[in-house]
């Protein structure tokens, strides 16, 4: 099969495209080193189409292997005739290669093989001929009691079962009752008897009935969901079944005789009991993956705005994890996140105990330099916040409430027992948020990205698929940022493009035995670093301290000859062509275009010379709440109030408004327009004015509108 021409055709690429970025991905080229350093190859494709180039390409191997099997499994049967074989090739999907096995796929006892195994195949066949004899005389030869057929009427009944499933495995009639659906079909919800109050969470969905094509991936995965937990059922097809056995009987029926009759009732049957419970299950199926898709796509958009957070930097930090009766964790980090001292306050407990906690955290703050101070937004954080803001420091010192999402998660891991040995999880916790404020995507790499809570039914979708995207948007910010090779932890080496766990172990240890790496080319010395995990990693790490200034930058070290022919032109060296914007304006890029060195490389190339390592990320600002709003009973509607958007759904935003609880900002009530993605609007982390719109203290829910 010729794969570029169909990749190119679906994902509207020109074919020399698909093919070289096929050829690299053979190669075991990974998407992000493809789309920074082979521009030229792909003809600039974005990271998003080459990994859709990847993904289908996976995709077409797979119905290839599948379709092999099936050609096997037929031809094992002594069945595969050249005209099937044909139809098996030219087959462009999954389903066609299904429908088309169907026939001949090993199946369970059914009443169409109890049928035929008591003798009735040849009088199905002759019904199926639908001449004008009589069907009595035809089914009469059929009748045995040693066979199991007792009666005229039960041999017909045995017959028209074997029509029936034929019906049902006939390939021409299951796509196109598959379009009617399609076109027709309604997705349709209704309460369990006797599960009204135990699963009121799905009260809205008690009695619903929708267009199912048209039906929104949240609603999709929320009546899923509720029929996964035993309150409603649902199902997927037309209101009647009238066009389906219609569109049948112009296929299989042919005139008004008596065998013609037999079929006809052959075919209502097949529809009913086969082809419809099939079909509703392809068309579930096609739901159920469209809607996974889409809310994948919207947890790997949040997840990349949460991972490319805007980082505070380099400062030494305080970091609290707050709580009520346990007490405040407290930990003092170094600018470059190292652990110096840890304790618990109980600000709480007794006017006593808040006195002493703000004591405590001023000497803290004196002590150990403190420049900015990290506030887990959980439980007691607003309270901890208020705290903070009694305290009365030597400097100036910023207070920042951090998300604590999947903190927990980390302190538990293997990742926070082997950085943190000798400390418990609290510390870990605190730790992390600690971090997580001075740069989050060196943090939260640790972690499950599942286990963030950025996520839209995440544990409801299909999990291999979940993965597959998360890692693709975790590879894909570690490499748009950049690692420092001489700090970066063994989890951030192991998402740099061509990389990985094992690697990134190897170079850690070298680090730990040799002390830090003095230029790029020093990599080859770690055990197991070849020349091809060379070429992936090498553009995407950073060597600071580095004896060639090219190593701060992305500039591939395969194309640091060029740039060096570059300031041999204007007569300078690498570094001054670097810091001095003149030198660099001399060049005409154009002369030193090449066979594989092209001008989007020259280009990126000059872009990095000008701001080598540049974090793509965007510049840190303090955010604070409302000082008077803490709790929900708090708020009144009419309120307007400042909000951070902790969570972007396809229905809406969820912001935090500093009560412990996040308000919905619904789709509708994102602008004063028809907005067709919450995306459009905002994004995570965004900071945003919102109103009050409802509160429902029962239910602990809070409706917030951005149309003020």
């Amino acid at each position: 099969m010729n794969y570029a021409n169909t990749i190119a055709t679906a994902l509207n690429i020109g074919v020399r495209q698909a093919e070289k970025t096929i050829e690299l991905l053979e190669q075991g080229c990974t998407v992000p080193f493809i789309a920074r350093y082979r521009k030229e190859a792909t003809g600039s494709l974005n990271e998003v189409q080459i990994a859709a180039v990847r993904d289908m390409l996976l995709r077409l191997k797979e119905m290839d292997k599948r379709r092999e099997s099936v050609l096997q499994s037929i031809k094992e049967q002594g069945k595969l005739t050249d005209e099937l074989a044909a139809a098996l090739h030219a087959a462009q999907t999954i389903t066609e290669i299904e429908d088309l096995y169907m026939p001949y796929r090993p199946k369970r006892r059914t009443r169409a093989t109890i049928a035929t195994e008591r003798g009735l195949l040849p009088l199905a066949e002759q019904l199926m001929r639908q001449s004008e004899k009589s069907v009595a005389a035809m089914a009469e030869p059929f009748v045995s009691q040693a066979m199991g057929v007792e009666s005229i009427d039960a041999a017909l009944a045995g017959a028209r079962d074997i029509i029936a499933e034929r019906v049902s495995e006939d390939a021409v009639a299951r796509e196109r009752i598959r379009k009617l659906f399609h076109r027709t079909a309604t997705l349709s919800s209704h309460v369990v008897k006797g599960k009204e109050e135990d699963g009121s969470k799905f009260a809205s969905w008690y009695d619903w009935k929708e267009n199912a094509m048209r039906a929104p991936s949240h609603r999709v995965l929320a009546l899923l969901r509720g029929e996964e937990a035993g309150v409603l059922r649902v199902h997927v097809m037309p209101d009647d079944d009238t066009q389906a056995i219609e569109i049948l009987t112009r296929q299989f029926v042919r005139g008004r005789g008596e065998a013609s009759q037999q079929v006809g009732l052959a075919v209502a049957d097949g529809f009913k009991r086969l082809l419809q419970p099939s079909i509703e299950n392809d068309l579930r199926a096609t739901l159920k993956e469209r809607a996974d898709r889409e809310a994948i796509r919207v947890f790997a958009d949040n997840l990349r705005q949460l991972l490319l957070a805007s980082p505070l930097g380099q400062k030494r930090t305080l970091a609290i994890d707050p709580g009520f009766r346990t007490g405040c964790k407290v930990v003092c980090l170094d600018a470059q996140g190292k652990l110096e001292h840890n304790e618990t306050i109980y600000p709480f407990t007794s006017v006593r105990e808040e006195r002493a906690a703000i004591s405590k955290l001023e000497a803290l703050v004196e002590a150990f330099d403190i420049e900015a101070i990290a506030i887990g937004n959980g439980t007691a954080g607003r309270e901890t916040e208020e705290v903070v803001k009694r305290c009365h420091f030597d400097r100036k010192v910023i207070a920042v409430m951090v998300s604590e999402s999947g903190a927990s998660v980390y302190s538990a891991s293997d990742v926070a027992r082997r950085e943190f040995p000798d400390y418990d999880v609290t510390v870990r916790g605190a730790v992390s948020i600690g971090r997580r404020l001075m740069d989050p995507l060196s943090e939260l790499v640790k972690i499950d990205p599942k286990s963030i809570g950025v996520g839209q039914y995440q544990h409801d979708v299909d999990q291999k698929m979940l993965q597959t995207s998360l890692q693709d948007v975790v590879v894909s910010c570690v490499n748009s940022v950049g690692v420092e090779l001489n700090t970066a932890s063994r989890e951030l080496l192991s998402y740099v493009s061509g990389i990985g766990p094992a690697l990134a172990d190897k170079i850690v240890s070298y680090r730990n035995q040799q002390g830090a790496f003095h230029n790029r080319r020093e990599l080859m010395k770690v055990e197991r670093m070849g020349d091809k995990s060379f070429e992936q990693c090498a553009g995407f790490l950073r060597i600071r301290e580095s004896d060639n200034p090219l190593d701060r930058s992305a500039v591939h070290p395969e194309r640091y000859d060029v740039v060096q022919r570059m300031a041999e032109s204007v007569g300078a060296t690498v570094e001054q062509l670097m810091s001095d914007k003149t030198l660099r304006d001399k060049i005409d890029i154009r002369q030193f275009v090449s066979d594989d060195c092209g001008l989007p490389t020259l280009q990126d190339i000059m872009h990095e010379l000008e701001k080598p390592g540049l974090d793509p990320r965007a510049k840190f600002e303090v955010f604070e709440f409302d000082k008077n709003v803490t709790k929900i009973e708090d708020l009144r509607v009419g309120m307007e109030l400042p909000g951070i958007v902790t969570n972007i759904t396809a229905f809406g935003a969820f912001v935090d408004v500093g009560v412990h609880q996040d308000g919905l900002v619904h789709i509708s009530q994102m602008a004063h327009r028809r907005v067709n993605d919450p995306s459009e609007i905002v994004h995570l982390h965004q900071h945003v004015k919102v109103r009050v719109l409802e509160i429902d203290l029962r239910r602990r829910r809070i409706a917030l509108t951005m149309k003020l």
